[in-house]
């Protein structure tokens, strides 16, 4: 294996390691350039095209991201409006924004970090424009129809390849303040594997992108640990990675990370919802916490070295406790038959996520004490007086996954021992739209 260091454009450096191919079952990462030399702005290492496939291919889902904004610079595809809205949202504030476009209706969704008012917690207390982030959302479907799934699926013989994209958020901004290194690649892998298997396709590969001002390589060991460790839970292969240095556009001792997964499904096998109805059931899969969400309203003056109340863990600790990776439980239950749709439950809660795998039409319903939401969202809800409605609509309240099944899929699966892990029933489909609780 040969390394050498190499000066790329716009004065950012970066490693490359030239490896042969590896096999299917070797893991190993791979550092090359490409990534580096599409910038053409410094703002590209922050943003993320989340599940996008090339308008050629007819996208299916395409999200924007933009996580720990450097001061001044916007990406080079958003309107003047948009531009004065991320450059003027003022003071020292941390900033993260997540818009997603969804062609079933999903409406945006936008977090950044809440001013202390002494009140309760909201996104809207933020300052962030809605109008301007829908006007968005507007203009990206318009370029790229046929958004809206977990998932961009690319055609294969009598296959599709199923890619998503995805980042941490703020949860590294936690990861900096608590010194808790070794998992969040675990989030990392979570976030893109997660999405793509609720299309029912198993993952492939995971590539990573790595971007810090001056390299750490022991931190940087630790962070890549848990990305091995998320590939192998999802039993992927690690096939390549990017690693760039780039002086002054972090702050010392701080990084980014993105990742992007590739998956399998024959074309028969994939779940689309289509085919679901009224009465088919609502089957949940438990989360470890908060997962990888929603961090920009927790980080808003809350105490991270408190202890949960009736717990030795200490609200750092807990939010930092990785996220859990779906695939082999998922799969198990996709092959066994009746799943109909599934969804991620990431930003925007029930919500937003729930009616994206639902057919026009077609609304949930939610069965409020169907399980035991987690002791961390009570405290945070407590600690930051936010409201029920936005606590549904920012975490996933201790449900990280949603099937839609038949109701004899539903019996089998909350019969069936599922390899120890819990299942709840936590709904039904209903006419109407949107999400309701009863």
């Amino acid at each position: 294996m040969k390394a050498e260091a190499l000066e790329e454009p716009n004065g950012i450096h970066c490693l490359r390691r030239n490896h042969s191919p590896p096999t299917p079952s070797t893991a190993v990462r791979v550092y090359y350039p490409y990534f580096l030399e599409s910038m053409n702005t410094p703002c590209r290492a922050n943003i993320e095209l989340s599940q996008c496939i090339t308008n050629l291919f007819n996208p299916n889902t395409l999200k924007v991201r933009e996580d720990n904004l450097a001061k001044g610079c916007v990406p080079f595809f958003l309107s003047n409006n948009c531009k004065k809205v991320v450059q003027n949202r003022g003071g020292a504030r941390k900033n993260c924004v997540v818009l997603s476009a969804s062609s079933s209706g999903t409406k945006s969704h936008m977090e950044t970090a809440a001013e202390d008012k002494g009140e309760g917690l909201t996104y809207k207390d933020a300052g962030v424009d809605i109008d301007a982030g829908s006007e968005l959302v507007r203009r990206i479907a318009k370029m790229a129809p046929g958004i809206g799934g977990f998932g961009g699926l690319f055609p294969l013989g009598d296959s599709y390849l199923v890619a998503g994209t995805d980042g941490v958020g703020t949860k590294l901004k936690l990861a900096f303040e608590t010194g808790i290194h070794e998992t969040i690649g675990i989030d990392l892998v979570a976030m893109s594997v997660n999405d793509i298997v609720t299309s029912g396709a198993k993952p492939l590969f995971f590539l990573d992108y790595f971007a810090t001002s001056r390299l750490d390589v022991d931190l940087a060991e630790k962070v890549i640990k848990g990305i091995v460790d998320g590939c192998q839970q999802s039993e992927c292969a690690l096939l390549g990675g990017e690693t760039a240095e780039m002086p002054d556009f972090y702050a010392e001792g701080e990084y980014d990370l993105s990742g992007f997964a590739v998956g399998i499904v024959k074309k028969e096998n994939v779940i689309d919802g289509k085919n679901i109805e009224v009465g088919d059931v609502l089957i949940g899969l438990p989360s470890s916490g908060v997962h990888s969400n929603g961090f920009s309203l927790v980080r808003s003056g809350l105490s991270l070295n408190e202890n949960i109340p009736g717990s030795s863990v200490t609200l750092g600790q807990a939010l930092m406790a990785p996220t859990v990776i779906y695939v082999k439980q998922v799969l198990d239950i996709v092959n066994k038959g009746g799943v109909k749709g599934i969804a991620h439950i990431t930003g925007g809660g029930f919500t937003d996520n729930i009616p994206r795998v639902l057919p026009k039409g077609l609304g949930a319903l939610i069965y409020n004490d169907s399980w035991t939401v987690p002791p961390v969202f009570k405290w945070i809800q407590e600690a930051g007086k936010i409201e029920d409605a936005e606590m549904k609509r920012t975490f996933n309240m201790g449900i990280g996954m949603v099937l839609v099944v038949k109701e004899e899929a539903a019996l089998r699966i909350l019969g069936d021992d599922n390899a120890g892990n819990s299942v709840y029933r936590i709904g039904e489909v209903i006419s109407g739209d949107g999400v309701s609780y009863r």
